[in-house]
This record gives structure tokens, sequence and C-alpha cells, in this order.
């Protein structure tokens, strides 16, 4: 058997003996959306280090958990954490939480981040509802032989987000008053910062923000047919966009600062995708 999925199935089992619990959709809580699980209806909670073999985050801020439970009715897992590459993982290990949500039965991924905005009309603070990503400079998870009880060798990414799903948020937010950007992200194995010319170049690419995550998790879930949708909290201008150096805390400052408009926005959205489902 394949190891990296021998792993899966081993935490699917592991967390098998800890819940039963059915999602409907998975949702990845990045930074500024942590507190999000507090909101829902909670139905149980299991720590990542009780999960035989599962990946642990070692970034401040990240809480270390899986939560299930109920937004409206609507099933959902939520990651309260999400474990990154410059951590040291291997890219199967950045994308078994994922894999792990799809085997526990969600349909849809809805991912979330903080980045920095490229786009020189946003500003810190930003909503940006992700169009399409751009993974060219983080190692695929899909390197090396196909699992394919996971997917099929070479998956289509020509939506990585669902053009479905991007309408219904789009929708949501103008219906409730949430102003939203719409952008390419692009991701960036980190953890240094950006330099001035990587920004330069990112731009020239097409890419409108930058983050540290997200965009393997995405290729993930598509592989396995998960239909993906993504919000980004644009929460620094960024490098050699204002002159000023950037700082983890002023990242963490803007995406506290915008999460109660983040945190609608994912609640009334998870609540239309589920009419469409």
């Amino acid at each position: 058997m394949n190891a990296i999925y021998e792993k899966l199935m081993q935490c699917y089992d592991s967390i098998r003996k800890q819940t039963d619990f059915q999602p409907k959709i998975a949702l990845v809580l990045g930074s500024g959306l942590g507190d999000f699980a507090e909101t829902i209806e909670v139905a149980q909670t299991v720590e990542y280090s009780s999960i035989e073999g599962f990946p642990t985050s070692t970034v401040q801020g990240h809480r270390g958990r899986y939560v299930f439970g109920y937004v409206d009715s609507v099933p959902i897992v939520a990651m309260q954490g999400r474990v990154h590459y410059y951590e040291g993982y291997s890219m199967a290990d950045v994308v078994l939480p994922i894999r792990l949500m799809k085997r526990m039965g969600a349909e849809v991924l809805m991912v979330t981040n903080a980045s920095g905005g490229i786009c020189e009309q946003f500003q810190a603070g930003d909503l940006m509802l992700i169009t399409d990503q751009i993974a060219s400079f983080v190692p695929s998870p899909l390197l090396g032989p196909n699992i394919d009880a996971l997917g099929t060798r070479f998956p289509d990414m020509t939506e990585a987000y669902d053009v479905e799903l991007r309408e219904v948020i789009a929708q949501t937010a103008e219906r409730i008053g949430v102003p939203l950007r719409k952008g390419v992200y692009i991701q960036f194995t980190g953890p240094q910062f950006e330099t001035p010319a990587e920004i330069r170049m990112a731009r020239v690419l097409g890419a409108d923000a930058v983050g540290m995550s997200t965009a393997c998790e995405v290729i993930a879930a598509r592989h396995m047919g998960m239909r993906v949708c993504g919000i980004s909290c644009v929460s620094n201008l960024a490098a050699g966009m204002t002159g000023k150096p950037l700082l983890h805390e002023e990242v963490q400052q803007y995406a506290d600062e915008a999460a109660p408009r983040f945190q609608k926005l994912v609640t009334e959205s998870i609540i239309e995708i589920n009419r469409i489902l």
C-alpha cells in the first residue's frame, strides 16, 4: 500500500474512534478567522495531537484541532489551525488534513487565509474572493506515484475554484453589505516575507494577493473531486508597496479587525452554498 495513503487511512481510523460526525462542508480557518469556531453550534472537537500520525501546527495563534458542528443546521468540520510547508512538513502532510476531511464525508472545501495585497487597488483589511491561483512556486502535493483511490493522475484545474460557488459567495456579500474584492492568489513557501522584486514578479504573473498556504490544499481537494471556494483577508500590502517593513503582528492585527465581516460572510455563504448542494 502507498505510504501516504496508508497514513491517511491510519488517521481516518484514529479519528473515527473519536467521532462519527458526517460533515457536508469543510472549512479551513485562516488568520483572523480562528474564533469563527466559537460562533457555531459545536457538536464535538478533536485535537490534532489525539489523531495518530497527524501533523500539528507550530504557528502561534493556530489552535490545532478539528471542530465539528452546525452552521444553521449545515453540518461542517472546521480546521482551527492549519499546517504549513514552511514548518518543515512534507507536502503530503500539509494536505493530509484536507484529504481526511474529504474521507469523513465533506463535499465542499472552503479555504480562508490572510494574504498580502499585490493589486495596487487593494487596502489592508479588504476581503478577496479567490477566483484562481498560482501554485508553481511550491511542490505539488500530487508528486510521486498517483494514489488511484484518491483521484486521477492528471486532475483538471481549469476551475480550481468552483464558478457556481464563487457566484454564490459574491451574491451573498452583496446581499449582506460586505465589500468583496476578486482576484488571483499566489502561494510562496515562506516563512520569510517576499522581497519587493518578488512582488513585482508576482504582479506581472497576474497575482493579486500572496500567502504561504492554500494553493497546495486546493490541489489536493480538487484531486479528490471536492468543490472548492476561497476567501482571503488582505491583512497587509505586500513588500515594497508602502515603504515599511512587514511584521507578522501587523498581519494579525488587520486580520483580527476584519474578523467580524469575515465571519459574517463565511456564515452566510455556508448557508447559501448548502442550498445548491
